[in-house]
Formats: C-alpha cells, structure tokens, sequence
C-alpha cells in the first residue's frame, strides 16, 4: 500500500498526518461544485429539504460503497504485489495530475446547479436511491477512490481498515457539507453562479491534486 512520506527524508509520515493531509484535500474536493453539489442544490430547490436530505445520505452511501471496494480490493492488492503497489502509484499520481492541471488551466466561469428542473415523482427512498446510484454508477469516483485512498495509509496500519476510515471521513465531510447546501440553497446557488468564486475553487483545487500527484510519484515505498 502506498505510504505518504514527508518530501524532505521520505520516511512514512504519521496517522495524523496522514489525516491532516487527506482531510485538506477530500476537503477541497468536498466544496468544489460537482455533479454532488448540483444533484442536492437542484433538489433542494425543486423539491424541498427532505428529499434532498435523502438524496445526499443516498450519495454518501454511494461514496462509502465505493471506498469499501478501494479499500478492500486495492488494499489486498498492494500488500501482495509491489509491481501493483507500483502501477497504482502512477496511475494515482497522473490522475491527480490530470485531475488538477484542467481546472487550473481553464478555470470554469459558473456553475450551473439547474435549480429550475422540474420535481419528478416519488418518496425519501426514491430520493436515496437517486443519490446512491448517481454516485455509484459514475466511474470517476471509483477511479478517484483507488488511486487517491492509498497514498493516504500510514506506515503500520491496516490498509483496508484505515482506507474504510478515510472514506468514512469524506462522506461525513459530504453530508456536512450538503445539509450547509440544503439550510442555504438560495445563497450558495447565487454565490456558485459567481465566475470569481467558481474560478477561485477550481484553481485551489487543481493545485491541491498536481501537488499531491508529484508527491506520490516521488514517494518511495
């Protein structure tokens, strides 16, 4: 598993700073608006608190579904293999990279919640659903778990079970982050309609991920 290591002597970092450092960049990745942050705004606003509610728990449960998989699979994985260890180390690090140079070349100027759609039919468990399979049927998030979760396991722990508490920890960044979007829908929409607030978010965002990336690629095991 892939172990963080200061820059400066490379020897493995420890659990809090393990947890320091995934929790400033699930952080930012929390707050940057995404297809999470428009699926609750739009909720929110068309259909009232409670399903929106239901349909950020229904996404924090796709999240962790998600993180169990990186954490046991990916886990299992590089215990056993040092080539696999090796490979997801750069597949991790380009990611990361590429996640990060887009917005920092082409910052967005706005971002659309789709407040204004329409409020389909159903209950707090269509809700949910909505939510959970929104998120577990997007790749992206299955990538971004496998490659970004083990770069965050401390020398001495247990892959699987530290890799489950890091993605515990992003989905309650999550919920914590939606009910502050469902409490102010109308204020945070107007402010992510902001081209400067937008540009700002993508742009931290995008030099959190191309640093982590360079520090991964550079780490040693």
């Amino acid at each position: 598993m892939g172990r963080p290591t200061k820059p400066d002597d490379h020897r493995p970092i420890t659990t809090s700073q393990a947890l320091i450092a995934f929790g400033l960049a699930a952080g930012l990745l929390t707050i940057t608006p995404g297809l999470d942050t428009a699926l609750v705004l739009r909720t929110a606003a068309a259909e009232g608190w409670r399903r929106a509610a239901a349909t950020a728990i229904g996404i924090g449960l796709g999240c962790l579904a998600w993180g169990a998989a990186a954490a046991f699979g990916a886990g299992a994985l590089l215990v056993a293999s040092h080539a696999a260890y090796t490979i997801l180390k750069w597949a991790g690090a380009a990611y990361l990279v590429w996640l990060g140079v887009a917005p920092l070349r082409k910052p967005r100027e706005r971002f659309d919640t789709g407040a204004g759609a329409a409020a389909p039919s159903g209950g707090l468990v269509a809700a949910l659903a909505k939510g959970f399979w929104n998120n577990l049927l997007n790749p992206k998030v299955g990538v971004f778990y496998v490659s970004f979760l083990p770069q965050f396991v401390p020398a001495g722990a247990s892959p699987a079970a530290f890799g489950l508490l890091l993605a515990a920890i992003h989905v309650v960044m999550g919920l914590i982050w939606a009910g502050g979007l469902i409490l102010a829908t109308a204020p945070i929409a107007k402010a992510l309609r902001k081209p400067g607030v937008v540009r700002w978010l993508d742009r931290a965002t995008g030099g959190v991920f191309v640093a982590f990336g360079v520090r991964i690629a550079l780490e040693r095991r």
